[in-house]
């Protein structure tokens, strides 16, 4: 048999720029942080709501410069890149503000971009006005399983894709911040899924969805639990599932909290996990009667989704910066993945099916 060669993690073109980072919290301190220390990207200086917890994290990875607010990071010459990692209440007015500082070259927005499709819309003109890059972190893209998937595919070694599913039964640490929010699941876990479905397939026709609270989760939620089905153009149906319940949980209870996917195609199958929350790496086995003999093959990779796959995320976008292409992670593909999360939104409300095309993006 004769299988494929796989780049389950992207090479670094360009280390060139320094980062100015806007957050303390979990997300920025275990994962942008840790993924830059391994990539040898230069992270100028740091700031959040509080200097001290900015401190303790400069600390850690040994940044040098620590702002007493946001503002001050921005303004800050030396920052060429703003990474933000901020509630996204509160993320537009540091966006517009890195926007019109001269000193920054681009932006790293984290997903949702805004709390709203209007939002992240505006958000998108006014970067392309200003002729800055405006970039989303859906680092699910970098998820070394998402990327030989995505080679797989693109390969033709599944022939036609039939159907696809991403099957998540796993508990999130849902962040303070979501409690003064009225949406939950779908814009904070789903957009995971729905924007990875929308890198393998492109843009669907329409979305169902239906959702049920959270037994779990005390603050008042729409969307608990979620489970969403997709229709393609080319005729590809997937299913993604957020069981954020994911069964009891008490002492003694042995814990199986796990995310799977499935691809199945004219000519072959895919099959893998995502590493969170497990801790360990992704992983991918695929048969094809062309290529693999009908065998199952599993390639094997020692990254992991978090930290790892911020490496690519900042990655695509300092490319973009030296050379003047479109970042992978572009602000017009995200405001895309919004309008999906937007129609499954409305999919719940109204109960019935909705198609993208009732969501307008110009």
């Amino acid at each position: 048999m004769d299988t494929m060669t796989f780049e389950p993690d992207p090479q670094v073109r360009c280390r060139d720029y320094s980062i100015g980072c806007i957050g303390a919290g979990m997300i920025m301190a275990e994962c942008h942080l840790a993924a830059y220390a391994e990539a040898g990207f230069q992270v100028a200086a740091i700031a959040s709501r509080t200097r001290a917890n900015a401190q303790k994290v400069a600390d850690r990875w040994k940044i040098s410069t620590v702002h007493d607010t946001p503002e001050d990071l921005i303004a800050d010459p030396s920052v060429e890149i703003v990474d933000i990692a901020y509630p996204p209440d509160l993320q537009p007015d540091l966006i517009r503000k890195a926007l019109a500082a001269p000193n920054v070259k681009a932006i790293l927005a984290q997903k949702p971009l805004a709390l709203s499709l209007d939002e992240a819309k505006k958000l998108r003109d006014e970067a392309a006005a200003a002729g800055k890059i405006l970039s989303v972190n859906q680092n699910m893209r970098y998820d070394q399983s998402m990327r030989v998937l995505k080679q797989i595919i693109d390969a033709g070694e599944l022939g036609e894709i039939v159907f696809a599913q991403i099957d998540m039964h796993a508990i999130p640490h849902w962040q303070g911040f979501l409690e003064g929010y009225d949406r939950l699941t779908l814009s904070n876990m789903s957009v995971h899924h729905l924007d990875a479905l929308r890198f393998l397939f492109g843009d669907p026709d329409e979305v169902t969805s239906l959702t049920r609270p959270d037994p779990r989760t005390k603050f008042e939620h729409s969307d608990g639990i979620v489970v969403s089905t997709l229709r393609f153009p080319s005729g590809v149906v997937a299913v993604s599932l957020e069981d954020v319940w994911s069964g009891p949980r008490a002492e003694g209870y042995e814990d199986d909290q796990h995310i799977g996917w499935r691809v199945e195609g004219t000519e072959g199958v895919a099959k893998g996990t995502i590493g969170w929350p497990t801790g360990a790496p992704s992983s991918l086995s695929y048969a094809s009667p062309k290529m693999t003999d009908g065998r199952w093959v599993t390639p094997e990779w020692e990254t992991m989704w978090f930290p790892h796959a911020f490496i690519g995320v900042m990655e695509q976008l300092q490319h973009a910066v030296k050379s003047g292409e479109a970042p992978a992670l572009s602000v017009a593909d995200n405001v895309r993945t919004m309008a999906l999360v937007e129609a499954a939104y409305r999919s719940i409300d109204e109960k019935r099916t909705v198609a993208l095309s009732e969501i307008k993006i110009d």
